[in-house]
């Protein structure tokens, strides 16, 4: 379980998420959906372990970074990198590898494996910068399938990909559901959210909604949330609520 106690998140102690309490349960499959420069991503990273909390407290249940498998924004990853595909799906395996130890036939055999399992078998030797949007990410799913962690933490992950790429990875998160492993994913695509993901945050850096996704995807939680993006002040004072 994912719990937040008051949390707020800054930079430059400026509030991306203001006094956000809640939990995440165990299992449970949520998406994280708002306006842009709602917090989403800044949540995602909190969660994560890469950023702490200015204010409240986050708790990850004893979690610790093995446990938890993280995939960012496409648009942050360095794909120049030289290194190919089997290479980039094994590196997933490093709680069993020995830091800088050279790759075990096991793990090898299990990205081989986790490629099998997201439709690229026989792209192991492709240098992961020849790649389309959707077979990288593809292979991002793969070494997340070899981290075998937990708690995953997906940004934005069908961002620029294909429809058909789009539904091969949906299945692959229902799958983890179904291993009772709890999936928290920031979406866009509000009928996907709906037709695929049990519950829902509704975020405009404050939660305007937090529960199943049928009573928190509602017209008054969307106009409330786009109300408040529209008065949103990047250069207003620090909130000072909770510090008395």
């Amino acid at each position: 379980m994912i719990v937040l106690r008051d949390v707020t998140l800054a930079y430059d102690r400026r509030p991306a998420v203001h006094h956000l309490s809640g939990r995440f349960e165990t299992g449970s499959l949520t998406a994280i959906v708002g306006p842009n420069g709602a917090g989403k991503s800044t949540l995602l990273k909190a969660i994560a372990g890469a950023l702490r909390p200015t204010e409240g407290s986050l708790d990850r249940g004893g979690l610790g970074a093995r446990d938890i498998a993280y995939l960012p924004q496409q648009s942050s990853l360095d794909r120049s990198f030289p290194i190919d595909v089997v290479d980039t799906v094994a590196m997933g395996d490093w709680r069993r590898s020995k830091l800088f130890g050279a790759i075990s036939g096991a793990a090898l055999r299990r990205a081989q494996d986790a490629l099998e399992a997201v439709g690229l078998a026989g792209f192991e030797t492709r240098a992961i910068g020849t790649l389309s949007a959707g077979q990288f990410q593809r292979v991002l799913f793969a070494r997340m399938l070899v981290q075998d962690a937990h708690l995953i933490l997906l940004d934005e992950p069908f961002a620029a990909i294909d429809q058909r790429t789009t539904g091969d990875l949906l299945a692959l998160i229902g799958r983890w559901h179904a291993e009772r492993r709890t999936v928290i994913a920031v979406l866009h695509d509000l009928d996907q959210v709906r037709a695929c993901f049990p519950d829902s945050l509704y975020l405009a850096r404050e939660a305007v909604g937090w529960g199943p996704t049928a009573s928190v995807l509602t017209p008054a939680n969307q106009s409330r949330a786009r109300a408040m993006a529209e008065t949103w002040d990047p250069d207003a004072e620090i909130c000072a609520r909770g510090a008395a």
